[in-house]
């Protein structure tokens, strides 16, 4: 048995816990949460949560390796965040906290490491497959923007690929699509327009948006009023909301970004033949449950032509554990351990 730090860091705030882990698996013994903007330095936030630990529970011992999850790109073991002055590094890092072994890893990719252990609470099924054994697994996350990772088997178990593929270019599926995509472009000012535009909780409001703004709708609708101050403050909520409650507007944009959500996890599947699982993570991934488990998320998810059955066997589940990216982080510290 022995100790292990784990971390789940962004801009707004820092996840900290300890985490026991022996035969029956990991046990979460001591957690914290700071406000990232309240700290210049890192390695003092780091420290000072470890003093804490130790006062509070001396028995556990200090922690010999670590796993971050970070909001940003890892480039050698090293990552810069965009809005907060902590510039990481995994050595220096792990000197400065007496740490043997410290591994920063992006915080969607890390998602990788703590599928093979989830539990049923952790997930839920939206369409039973059959896994292969030692096969390829993937997850892709609608929330904010698209997170995308790939998990591929290596000596020591899966290895995390991070991707930015949701900023890919997003390929209009209909004619319906054409024109949203058009529309957008022109709204928002882009040259292009990607994948994470349409398929995030973002790109629900604006498909709602695109549907009030090209007149699909005799009177006014009481998600789109006519002063912007009186907006709900999180729209694709709100539209997810009224589609359940069945207004047909709402309904509308739900069910065609369904689609376009689907089409974008089959292209996944189809790249990286992911076998093993795909998941579904993200915000929206437990607030959609029957939805996506509906002809409109599969209908568009199996459409691939000829190699529409080589998805046919591939299981899709839903991440529903609202700290999956600290468990992910304590399931890779753990490999760590030797």
């Amino acid at each position: 048995m022995g100790t292990l730090l784990a971390g789940d860091i962004g801009g707004t705030k820092t996840l900290l816990a300890l985490y026991s882990s022996g035969p029956g698996g990991l046990v979460q013994s001591h957690a914290q949460r700071y406000s990232s903007a309240d700290w210049d330095d890192f390695a003092a936030l780091l420290n000072h949560f470890l003093g804490e630990a130790e006062q509070r529970h001396p028995d556990l011992g200090r922690p010999r390796v670590a796993c971050l999850a970070i909001a940003g790109p890892v480039q050698a073991g090293r990552v810069k965040l965009t809005n907060l002055p902590w510039d990481l590094e995994e050595t220096a890092l792990a000197s400065s906290t007496g740490l043997e072994r410290l591994e920063l890893v992006n915080d969607f990719a890390v998602l990788i490491y703590g599928l093979p252990h989830l539990e049923t609470h952790q997930q839920a099924d939206l369409r039973v497959g059959q896994a292969v054994l030692g096969a390829p697994v993937a997850i892709l996350g609608a929330g904010t923007g698209l997170g995308v990772a790939i998990g591929a088997q290596g000596p020591g178990g899966l290895i995390a690929l991070a991707s930015e593929a949701g900023h890919a270019d997003f390929a209009a599926r209909t004619p319906q699509e054409w024109d949203l995509k058009q529309w957008l472009q022109a709204d928002l000012g882009l040259e292009r327009l990607s994948i994470e535009r349409i398929v995030s909780g973002t790109g629900l409001g604006h498909v709602f948006r695109w549907f009030v703004a090209t007149g699909q709708l005799q009177g006014r609708h009481p998600l789109a009023p006519t002063d912007p101050d009186l907006q709900p403050a999180d729209l694709p909520a709100a539209v997810a909301a009224a589609a359940g409650h069945g207004d047909p507007l709402a309904g509308a944009a739900l069910e065609l970004w369904l689609g376009a959500y689907g089409a974008v996890a089959g292209d996944l599947a189809l790249q990286s033949l992911c076998r093993g699982g795909l998941w579904l993570g993200g915000g929206t991934a437990g607030k959609l449950l029957s939805q996506l488990r509906s002809a409109a998320f599969f209908a568009p998810f199996q459409a691939k032509g000829r190699l529409g059955t080589v998805l046919e066997a591939i299981p899709v589940k839903a991440l529903i554990d609202s700290e999956a990216g600290l468990f992910s982080a304590a399931c890779r510290a753990r490999a760590l351990l030797g």
